[in-house]
């Protein structure tokens, strides 16, 4: 009988840890997706929205610059505030930190679909770089593999939800575009989608989000001991469980960042900048060439294509838009070929992702490692903006090899990022 008891009571908990496992992979997935589809929601209308508050004057040749320092914003305000996210979750939970970024997201999006001003647009994308960047560090290889996967949804649904809704009031004159509010903000509606996304994902995690932090649990249950459970035990039974429960939350050491950095992870590090940078170009350049205009060396498309067009760049079947100008369908098939090349690269992050975890020196600080490893990536995101647009201008403007230096540039970069993944461990050590 108390064989049969024991049996039922430990399939309950496997079964239990099944369930806790499952919500957890299913909120990360989630929040990646959301993640995704905020930064990437504004790209087909950015540069409308930025002709819009008439910072510019007019001038066509500054628009891309304020687009640029908006970007620019999104990334530094990740770089600054990601190791502290990263430090928080390892010593107060990853619950918390996992749950306090999707409902500021969804925040930050209806304040940038509201602004008006370009100051507006900068303060806004600012909070959604810091709450973008907010991250749970413990995932591991399983977590990782579906990552690209809801990468490729968000960058899939962001830039076709933000073509696709922008300024619903000529979009959708009988339906949509009959709501004032919309009127007045024509860029609500796809910010808006995006944050409810991002509040879908919050929500999600506080109905079955659990706490995986081991001295976050040890803290919850020598809380319940201490409640509910001391008046019903002896004085000798407490103690014991107190001093276990004491035992495993006792303080422990927390090597500073730059311990860290003298690691392994340094050369993690060095592999995921070389990665980075020439990744973080070509995604600054797609939405920067597609709406500058022809005579400036762009291919000025409007919001609507240029979101289809890397909505549905995974796809290979897009339509010719006749609208389009000089633009027929063998450049749009070019264009979204080359799009959907880029999905290559999902796959690297993952593996990147792994290999900065494996890299950490102990459980404990997980969550500095992935702070310092995100802290890398703002940092490289604030600068290929405006590196990569000036570096296009000059291209451009000076013909430095027929306009393509720029990528020229990006090509060497891609080549050290080559030469750097042979620098990494051949095996990982967990």
């Amino acid at each position: 009988m108390s064989e049969n008891t024991s049996l039922t009571v430990t399939l309950k908990a496997h079964n239990a840890s099944q369930v806790a496992n499952l919500h957890y992979l299913v909120h990360v997935a989630l929040r990646a997706r959301s993640r995704q589809v905020s930064a990437l929601v504004i790209y087909p209308f950015i540069i409308q929205f930025v002709r819009d508050t008439d910072v510019t004057g007019g001038d066509e040749t500054k628009t891309g610059n304020y687009r640029v320092r908006q970007e620019s914003v999104f990334f530094l305000a990740a770089c600054l505030t990601v190791v502290y996210f990263g430090r928080l979750s390892d010593r107060y939970g990853r619950r918390p930190v996992l749950l306090l970024g999707p409902v500021g997201l969804s925040l930050a999006m209806l304040g940038f679909g509201s602004s008006k001003k370009i100051w507006s647009l900068v303060f806004f994308r600012f909070i959604q770089g810091a709450f973008n960047g907010n991250n749970d560090s413990t995932s591991v290889a399983e977590i990782y593999s579906l990552l690209p996967f809801m990468w490729s949804i968000g960058s899939t649904l962001g830039p076709f939800i933000g073509g696709s809704l922008a300024n619903p009031a000529s979009r959708f004159p009988d339906s949509l575009g009959k709501i004032h509010l919309l009127r007045e903000f024509p860029y609500l509606l796809p910010c808006a989608t995006a944050g409810a996304l991002a509040l879908g994902a919050f929500i999600f995690g506080v109905l079955g989000l659990k706490e995986t932090l081991p001295s976050a649990i040890a803290r919850q249950k020598k809380g319940l001991l201490g409640t509910e459970v001391e008046p019903l035990l002896s004085n000798t039974s407490v103690s014991a469980q107190g001093d276990t429960l004491i035992a495993n939350d006792v303080p422990h050491f927390e090597p500073s960042l730059f311990a860290l950095c003298l690691t392994r992870s340094v050369i993690v590090f060095f592999n995921y900048a070389c990665f980075l940078q020439p990744t973080f170009c070509f995604k600054v350049m797609i939405p920067l060439v597609y709406a500058t205009p022809v005579e400036l060396n762009g291919l000025g498309l409007s919001p609507l294509h240029i979101g289809r067009i890397m909505g549905l760049c995974g796809f290979l079947n897009m339509l010719p838009r006749p609208s389009a100008g000089r633009i027929d369908s063998t450049v749009i098939l070019i264009m979204i070929f080359q799009m959907s090349c880029s999905f290559v690269v999902l796959s690297i992050f993952a593996c990147t992702q792994i290999f900065i975890v494996d890299s950490a020196p102990s459980q404990k600080s997980l969550g500095s490692v992935n702070g310092l490893a995100q802290m890398v990536a703002a940092t490289l995101r604030s600068i290929a903006p405006s590196f990569a647009s000036s570096l296009f201008s000059t291209s451009v403007s000076h013909h430095l090899l027929g306009g393509y230096f720029v990528f020229f540039v990006l090509c060497s970069f891609s080549l050290c990022a080559v030469w750097a993944s042979l620098l990494l461990p051949k095996k990982l050590r967990h």
